[in-house]
């Protein structure tokens, strides 16, 4: 089967579809099916782990400050979801693994092929990327330069220097050394029944204060086994792919660029941001006054999609 759709009523719209060989989730706000006449799509590229439902919040706020009027989709990570029953995690497990579609190249060209073929070309693009999505939309950018991309705001942006953050000297051995020692405790939690695994879910965000409920059940979905196996991949590739900043395709895209740096974030510290700034003088770099953190779907999606919406209306008038 090629794809599946689920929709409820005044509710977004889940699809999940094989994209370079991989199950695929997407979730849309607004139109389901792109002509022509679309004049704009905003498109969320997720960080790692790349599961849409963390998004959800933060995409129903940007569809709402634009009165409904441009649809937001967000695509999955491949193998970043749970397949529905019909459905494989690969639908051809010979190609997926030559093309390395968990890998983090393979995930890039996963994102260009999901546009060519759900996506015409004259449509315009407001591309949102969130930690290693910024790197993807960069890479997207770089290799196909006439996507028309109207902006690119960057959020928590993990575009360089990865395993040196401080973060990445933490994740770095776990991540490329000892990996496979991580799967079996992935295993074993991959058979506790649903509701178990809710509760754990739950205990272990009970110190966010205003925790955004519904991330609970796509960090559920996490748990089973596979999804976190391939983010766990995926982000092995990003500590040693993930080195030297881009200058060079930041450069040739600066006017598109909006750069929005945690003040606390371990993934991205400050310096980071001291330094684009510096060598971009001129370019649109925030640094958060707000003290969101780097996960900001768990508690802050609303505020930050606000925000972005504040800057393309002054940047577009959308």
């Amino acid at each position: 089967m090629g794809s599946v759709a689920t929709e409820a009523k005044d509710e977004p719209r889940t699809e999940f579809t094989y994209c370079c060989g991989a199950i695929t989730e997407v979730l849309k706000f607004g139109a389901c099916h792109l002509v022509p006449g679309h004049k704009v799509l905003f498109l969320i590229i997720p960080g790692n782990p790349g599961v849409v439902g963390f998004y959800r919040t933060f995409m129903q706020t940007l569809y709402n400050m634009f009165g409904s009027d441009h649809p937001v989709w967000a695509v999955s990570h491949a193998g970043h979801c749970v397949p529905p029953d019909t459905m494989d995690m690969v639908e051809d497990s010979t190609s997926a693994e030559e093309a390395d579609v968990f890998g983090l190249n393979g995930q890039i060209e996963h994102k260009l092929v999901f546009l060519r073929k759900h996506v015409p070309r004259a449509v315009r693009l407001v591309l949102v990327g969130h930690s290693i999505g910024c790197y993807v939309i960069l890479e997207m950018m770089k290799r196909d330069p006439e996507l028309k991309v109207m902006k690119a705001v960057m959020l928590f942006p993990t575009i360089e220097r990865m395993a040196q953050s401080p973060q990445g000297k933490v994740m770095t051995p776990v991540l490329c050394h000892m990996r496979y020692v991580a799967y079996l405790p992935l295993f074993f939690l991959s058979l506790l029944p649903e509701g178990l695994k809710t509760t754990l879910v739950k205990l272990v965000f009970r110190s966010i204060r205003y925790l955004d409920n519904t991330v609970v059940q796509p960090t559920v979905g996490l748990l089973s086994g596979d999804c976190a196996a391939n983010a766990m991949y995926m982000a092995g590739q990003e500590m040693k792919t993930v080195l030297e900043r881009d200058d060079k395709t930041i450069r040739q895209n600066l006017e598109k660029l909006v750069f929005y740096y945690g003040a606390s974030d371990h993934w991205c510290p400050t310096q980071y941001h001291d330094d684009i700034k510096q060598d971009f003088p001129g370019a649109d770099i925030r640094l958060c006054e707000n003290g969101f953190r780097h996960a900001f779907v768990l508690d802050a999606g609303r505020e930050v999609a606000s925000m972005v919406a504040e800057w393309i209306q002054v940047a577009f008038r959308l």
